[in-house]
């Protein structure tokens, strides 16, 4: 947790939070060794908990901005497997929905970053009403 909010507290530092309309910055901080997403939007920072790469794969690390939202993917690479409200943001990964979500808060995706159904939802709106280009990614070990 204290790793987080120096992580977001640098973010915040190194960006100005630009507020225009209905716009405003969204701050996403994945820490993979916690197995835990940050959101900090202007009305409040939401935990919830994820599933990234199991072993024999990975979630890359780094910062990042959204390049594309689906509100419904199919996986191109793996069995045509649902990615319900899928962001993307490194190319084929993307954080998104998944409906085995008692294995969240441990590692069990192939790389993509999940969520609940309903926390997913909820943050591919925000993303989508706030915009891509207000959307920061940064993901942390």
């Amino acid at each position: 947790m204290i790793k987080f909010f120096a992580v977001l507290a640098a973010a915040v530092a190194t960006t100005f939070i630009v507020v225009t309309g209905a716009k405003a910055d969204v701050k996403i901080v994945v820490d993979v060794s916690q197995q835990t997403m940050y959101v900090a939007t202007p009305e409040s920072v939401y935990e919830m908990p994820v599933s990234t790469a199991r072993t024999g794969y990975h979630t890359p690390r780094g910062s990042y901005q959204p390049i594309r939202l689906e509100r419904m993917h199919y996986s191109s690479k793996y069995d045509n497997a649902p990615m319900p409200n899928s962001i993307f943001f490194n190319g084929g990964y993307a954080i998104h929905a998944t409906y085995d979500v008692k294995r969240l808060g441990r590692p069990a995706s192939h790389g993509c970053i999940r969520l609940s159904p309903n926390d997913a939802a909820w943050l591919f709106d925000v993303v989508r009403e706030n915009g891509s280009d207000n959307t920061y990614i940064q993901i942390v070990d």
